[in-house]
């Protein structure tokens, strides 16, 4: 059994990618850093379908807690899967806010790269001993770093360093047969930013008008896709950003 990490994976896009994950016998370690029921409630719906999957708590934006985080994935994986790897990473967890560049703290600013950049870099360092060679990481963006939007510099453009980094783990990465994407997700209702998109109709309107398909996304368009991406199906796909927005602002 293939045995994928996706980080925030009790909501939204972590949790459809779980789920799709499980689905195609893929057993999945489920992270959540403040929401357990949502964790908890993932890894039930893989089980009941005949899958495998667990939780681990993990705040991204800590750094210090990595090395034993990635003592947990050993024991994990030895107890529940019975391997000392992994196979699929899936750099997800994230939030967002919508403040103009004028009214950002220091504090946002920073608790932004911690989550978006440096929590991804310094943990796929962290769990890299674990991951079997012929593995695969993905990267979760935006497709922010392609359309300017006002409110969310700081979040856009730590995104846009995460699809950089993308290119560089695969470079570096290349000689164990690791390959490494991106997945940038246009508009998806979800509930970052607090639940931007349900709060304000008129936004989400638009943001469907402004997309070829005419609607939003779904957590679930992005979630087939990541799971897809991990497959052997796409084996000879390396050091891509993949937007999956239904076409938005093109």
């Amino acid at each position: 059994m293939k045995v994928a990490i996706i980080t925030g994976g009790s909501r939204g896009i972590g949790k459809s990618a779980a789920r799709e994950c499980g689905a195609r016998g893929t057993g999945v370690i489920v992270t959540y850093n403040s929401h357990k029921p949502g964790a908890d409630e993932i890894v039930q719906e893989i089980e009941s379908a005949g899958g495998k999957a667990v939780t681990l708590a993990l705040d991204v934006g800590n750094t210090a807690a990595f090395p034993g985080f990635a003592a947990e994935v050993t024991r994990v994986l030895r107890e529940t899967f019975e391997r000392t790897s992994f196979d699929y990473l899936v750099n997800n967890a994230g939030f967002g806010v919508f403040i103009p560049m004028t009214d950002v703290s220091e504090q946002v600013f920073d608790s932004l790269f911690n989550v978006h950049l440096k929590g991804p870099f310094f943990l796929t360092q962290a769990l890299l001993p674990l991951m079997a060679d012929g593995g695969a990481i993905l990267n979760v963006t935006s497709a922010s770093t392609r359309v300017a939007t006002a409110g969310v510099a700081p979040y856009a453009s730590f995104k846009g360093g995460l699809e950089v980094l993308t290119r560089y783990m695969a470079k570096e990465f290349g000689d164990r047969r690791i390959r490494a994407n991106a997945i940038s997700p246009g508009p998806i209702r979800t509930d970052l930013a607090n639940g931007a998109l349900d709060k304000y109709p008129e936004f989400a309107q638009l943001l469907a008008s402004q997309t070829a398909l005419g609607r939003l996304g779904e957590a679930g368009d992005v979630g087939k896709m990541i799971a897809s991406l991990l497959s052997d199906d796409h084996a000879w796909v390396n050091a891509q950003t993949i937007e999956v927005g239904g076409g938005y602002m093109i």
